[in-house]
């Protein structure tokens, strides 16, 4: 953990063991609140945890030896994308995650079939050796289909020290190349940053603008869109749970959450097949798990985890880019 984060625990309470226990009923014996799948706008696939680097507060614990989730194969992706056919589903928008995406060895394939399809398509990525290793096949991507490929850039701080606190020694290098070889060669950008470090938002997206400059991006640091800003996730603090009663005091309706328009296939070590998991936070806790195929994925998710409270509800938090 590092010592920004360190220091928000020393002042946050921890979690109050009674909560986000039941699936239905809070810790005050009020009704939990569920999100019903509306439309289903974006598929996520985790190609795998397997990543280059260890992260001091990764959600997902990525690492070069975590293989809880092992990669997809193209063959796997390529079912679920006929299955959005065939349910006449209206997905607009297909992202790849990880782990680091570009580690999977059918990653390229994955890509193309799914811009092929006509689907816009999103990667998140390091941008560092594992992505550039793939420059060749990028370009050609990018000449056949333009913008429908945007690649989101993760920047944990726009200064190298606080990069690396976070990323590790030696990450900003690295990064900072791969992410000026994608300005220089025109592709659909956007950056991913972490609010954890105490600034206000105002001053991040004027440090990142400035980063911007430098790296000669054409990038608008005040666009949520191409700058997404994300509220930490520490599931050990204190969070409110979400009642039903809580979208009208909050002032927000169930249909803005991730998972009212997205999923994620993951494939666990030693399954048989991928399984459909509630949305790209959660894809550890089996109460998420909704089943192997698309179809089974259509019921409500109950928000039984504290990252649905801080990271969705409270820290308006969504993965996707829209």
């Amino acid at each position: 953990m590092n010592p920004a984060v360190e220091a928000l625990r020393r002042e946050k309470p921890g979690l109050d063991p009674r909560k986000f226990r039941h699936p239905d009923i809070t810790a005050k014996g009020e009704r939990r609140a569920s999100v019903a799948l509306s439309r289903l706008e974006t598929l996520w696939f985790n190609t795998g945890t397997l990543c280059n680097l260890t992260c001091t507060n990764c959600y997902i614990e990525s690492s070069p030896t975590n293989d809880a989730l092992v990669y997809l194969t193209p063959a796997e992706v390529s079912e679920y994308l006929d299955e959005i056919k065939t349910l006449g589903w209206p997905v607009r928008e297909i992202g790849f995650t990880g782990g680091e995406p570009f580690l999977n060895p059918g990653i390229i394939a994955m890509l193309e079939e799914a811009l092929q399809r006509g689907f816009d398509v999103l990667v998140l990525t390091n941008a560092m050796k594992p992505m550039q290793r793939h420059k060749a096949a990028l370009l050609s991507l990018k000449e056949r289909f333009g913008a429908r490929l945007t690649l989101r850039v993760s920047v944990d701080h726009y200064s190298p020290t606080l990069h690396e606190l976070e990323r590790g020694a030696r990450s900003w290098a690295p990064m900072k190349e791969g992410l000026a070889w994608l300005a220089a060669n025109g592709f659909s950008l956007a950056v991913a940053g972490r609010t954890v470090w105490k600034e206000s938002e105002e001053k991040l997206r004027e440090g990142y603008q400035r980063l911007f400059r430098e790296l000669g991006m054409v990038l608008d640091a005040k666009d949520p869109g191409r700058l997404v800003l994300f509220p930490e996730m520490d599931a050990t603090l204190d969070v409110p749970e979400i009642t039903t009663a809580c979208w009208d005091i909050l002032g927000v309706h169930p249909d803005a959450m991730m998972c009212a328009s997205s999923r994620m296939v993951v494939k666990r070590k030693g399954a048989e097949r991928p399984a459909v998991v509630a949305c790209t936070l959660l894809p550890y806790d089996p109460q998420f798990e909704l089943g192997a195929r698309l179809a089974d994925a259509a019921g409500a998710v109950k928000l039984n985890h504290p990252h649905c409270a801080r990271f969705c509800v409270l820290g308006g938090g969504s993965c996707s880019a829209k």
